[in-house]
């Protein structure tokens, strides 16, 4: 019982750095290249942007403001550990936001602040939702609402948040190139997460429809060192049975595992797809 505990305990402060590290990170992204600029991926940290500027209010203590009373709802409704590390999410992107705001931006121009800054962002929100934590904003209210409405969508629910913000921005500013290159920000950001979480390294997946199966792989593990796993079809129109062949494999394999089965069967039957992440022998481990 006591090493389930201690076990518990640093898996915490293990995700409460990772909170505090991908906080900075995103302070880092907002207040040296996107809030310079009067840019936002949306969020609170849009509705503080046009704050900032109108009311000269610090961004930092605007988000901190905007977040209280969802962390007052959400300590009821998502459990208090996932919300101290919200909380402390919160905090240190506040207050990040407001200490490297006093330092010069790194750029004036709008598309290198959209790029860099949502890459950055990007890299940051990727870390602490890694760390299952957030920073408020848009989406602890998307987990807020979905413990009352659990069919909606989260992704559509804060993209239309996203958006709406978004537009405010360009509402208060009269700019409409504030949008767009929001806009761009907003998808380099859930770029840079997805790659953060599934990888750069495409694999493919072979699937291969052929009388002469047991040849192709027994060649495909020979020369390549790739296994393969036969599955059992039928073809609807012939009404014969099937055995089909999945194969994963790297890039610079597929054309010589294409080779190998058109060599044994012309006649063979190959649909080559992107599989987004393996994990297991011979890839990638976890």
């Amino acid at each position: 019982m006591i090493s389930e505990t201690k076990k518990e305990v640093k898996k915490f402060l293990q995700e409460a750095l990772g909170t505090i590290l991908g906080a900075t990170i995103m302070a880092i992204g907002t207040s040296l290249f996107l809030l310079p600029n009067q840019l936002s991926t949306g969020g609170f940290s849009g509705i503080a942007t046009i704050i900032y500027y109108f009311l000269n209010i610090p961004m930092g203590t605007t988000i901190l403001a905007l977040n209280i009373p969802l962390f007052i709802i959400a300590i009821y409704q998502l459990g208090k550990r996932f919300c101290a590390k919200s909380i402390l999410g919160t905090i240190v992107f506040s207050i990040a936001i407001d200490i490297v705001d006093k330092l010069p931006s790194l750029t004036d121009d709008r598309l290198l602040a959209c790029i860099y800054g949502g890459i950055i962002i990007g890299l940051g929100t990727a870390i602490i939702l890694r760390n299952n934590s957030s920073t408020g904003g848009s989406d602890l209210l998307s987990f807020i609402v979905r413990t009352y409405k659990p069919n909606i969508r989260m992704s559509n629910m804060i993209t239309i948040i996203d958006t709406v913000i978004v537009t405010l921005n360009m509402i208060f500013f009269k700019e409409i190139e504030i949008g767009l290159y929001s806009a761009i920000a907003i998808y380099l950001m859930g770029k840079m997460i997805d790659i953060i979480f599934e990888g750069i390294y495409f694999t493919k997946l072979l699937i291969i429809v052929s009388n002469m199966n047991e040849e192709i792989a027994k060649q495909v593990g020979e020369k390549i060192q790739r296994g393969t796993t036969g599955l059992f079809g039928k073809g609807m129109y012939t009404q014969e049975n099937k055995l089909i062949l999945m194969c994963a494999a790297s890039r610079g394999d597929v054309a010589r595992i294409k080779l190998i089965a058109r060599k044994i069967d012309p006649h063979s039957f190959i649909i080559i797809t992107n599989s987004r992440e393996v994990v297991g022998q011979g890839f990638k481990r976890e």
